[in-house]
C-alpha cells in the first residue's frame, strides 16, 4: 500500500511540472508573436508635385537639308561643328546631268515657240485652223512648265544655309549618289541660344503637367549651373517608338556651353493640385514604378497589408496618391517581420 501511494504521488508531482513547463512555453510564445514596430501618424496633405525625368537639348530650329533632286554629290563645302552663316553655300551636286536636262527643255522651249508663232501667222492667214493654233499654244505652254522645272531643280542642285547656326551632322559625302529628298546635312540655329529639351513622361505624369508650368534644367556639363525653363509643348498622344507621352521644355534665358544632344536633367513643377501621403522610403515593401505595398494599423495591436499606388518616387521619401484612405498608422521600422494580421507592440 504505502508504495501504490508513493508511486501515486510521483505521478502527480510529474503531471504538475509538465502543466507549468507547457504555461511557460506558452506564455514564451505569445511574447514572441508580439512584433515591435516604430509607426507614424497617416495624414493627407496637399503635394506639390515634382516630376523628374531627363531628356537631350536641342533647339526649335533644327532642320535637316537636302537636295530637291538626286543627283551625284560634287562638293561640300562644311565639316561637323562648323558654324554656319544664312545663305552660305553647304554643298552642290555634280551638274552635268541636271544642265543636261535644262538644255533640253530651253531647246524644247525654243521649238515649241517657234511652231506656235508659224501656227498663229498661218491661223491669221486663215490657213491653220483653230484647233491647230490651240494644239501649238498649248505645246508652247506645256514645253515652258518643263523648262521652268528643269531651272528650279537646277537652283536647287546647291545646298545654302537657311539660317545661322551649326552643323550637327553631315550624313552624306563628296561622291555618294543621292536620291531626292535624302538629308545631307542636319542643321540647328545654337547661335540663337533658343534651348529646348524634349523629354518623355508616363500617362499619369502627363496629366499633372500643364502648359507653362516651370521646370528646373541641369546637365553635368554644367554641373553648378541651373537652368529656368518652363513647359512649352504637351503631346496629346504617345510617342510610337518609345510609347511615352514627349514633353518640350523651353529654357528662359539665353545659355552658353551647351550643345545639341548634350544629356540633360529636368524637374518639371505640376500647377495641379494633388492630395496624397508622403511617407518614408524604407516603409515601402515591394514597390515598383507604380504600385506597392505597406503595413498599417488602426488598433496598435495588429497589422494590416495594405496596397498603395505611388504617386512619385525620391531618394528619401515616396508619395502615395492612392490607398492609405481610413488608416491611421503606418509602420515605419520593423516591417521586415510583419505579416498580415501580425501582433504588434508599439515602441518610441
Amino acid at each position: 500500500m504505502k508504495l501504490n501511494a508513493l508511486l501515486i504521488m510521483l505521478a502527480v508531482l510529474i503531471f504538475a511540472q509538465a502543466c507549468t513547463t507547457s504555461k511557460g512555453n506558452d506564455e514564451q510564445q505569445v511574447a514572441t508573436d508580439v512584433i515591435p514596430v516604430t509607426v507614424k501618424t497617416i495624414a493627407k496633405e496637399k503635394l506639390n508635385s515634382t516630376i523628374q525625368t531627363s531628356g537631350v537639348f536641342t533647339t526649335d530650329d533644327e532642320t535637316y537639308l537636302s537636295f530637291k533632286t538626286g543627283g551625284v554629290i560634287e562638293k561640300i563645302f562644311v565639316k561637323e561643328g562648323d558654324a554656319i552663316k544664312k545663305g552660305q553655300l553647304l554643298a552642290r551636286l555634280n551638274l552635268t546631268e541636271i544642265g543636261a536636262q535644262v538644255s533640253q527643255a530651253k531647246l524644247a522651249y525654243e521649238k515649241a515657240k517657234r511652231d506656235f508663232n508659224r501656227a498663229e501667222n498661218l491661223y491669221k492667214d486663215s490657213v491653220a485652223t483653230l484647233e491647230q493654233y490651240q494644239n501649238a499654244k498649248t505645246g508652247m505652254q506645256v514645253a515652258q512648265q518643263q523648262m521652268d522645272a528643269a531651272n528650279f531643280n537646277l537652283s536647287y542642285s546647291e545646298i545654302k544655309a537657311l539660317s545661322d547656326g551649326f552643323i550637327l551632322r553631315k550624313i552624306a559625302n563628296e561622291g555618294q549618289v543621292i536620291t531626292s529628298g535624302s538629308a545631307v546635312f542636319q542643321t540647328n540655329g545654337a547661335s540663337q541660344n533658343k534651348w529646348k529639351v524634349r523629354v518623355g513622361v508616363s500617362d499619369r505624369e502627363w496629366a499633372l503637367i500643364n502648359i507653362g508650368d516651370a521646370a528646373q534644367v541641369t546637365t553635368d556639363a554644367t554641373p553648378d549651373q541651373t537652368h529656368e525653363a518652363f513647359v512649352s509643348r504637351k503631346s496629346e498622344a504617345t510617342d510610337a517608338m518609345g510609347g511615352a507621352f514627349n514633353i518640350e521644355v523651353t529654357l528662359k534665358n539665353k545659355s552658353e556651353n551647351l550643345a545639341s544632344g548634350l544629356f540633360a536633367k529636368v524637374n518639371i513643377k505640376s500647377s495641379k493640385q494633388q492630395f496624397g501621403w508622403r511617407i518614408p522610403y524604407t516603409a515601402l515593401l515591394d514597390g515598383d514604378a507604380q504600385t506597392g505595398y505597406v503595413f498599417t494599423t488602426n488598433d496598435s495591436k495588429t497589422v494590416q497589408k495594405t496596397a498603395v499606388t505611388i504617386g512619385s518616387i525620391t531618394k528619401d521619401e515616396v508619395i502615395i496618391t492612392a490607398g492609405l484612405e481610413d488608416k491611421q498608422f503606418l509602420i515605419v521600422s520593423g516591417s521586415a517581420y510583419l505579416k498580415d494580421g501580425s501582433s504588434i507592440k508599439i515602441i518610441q
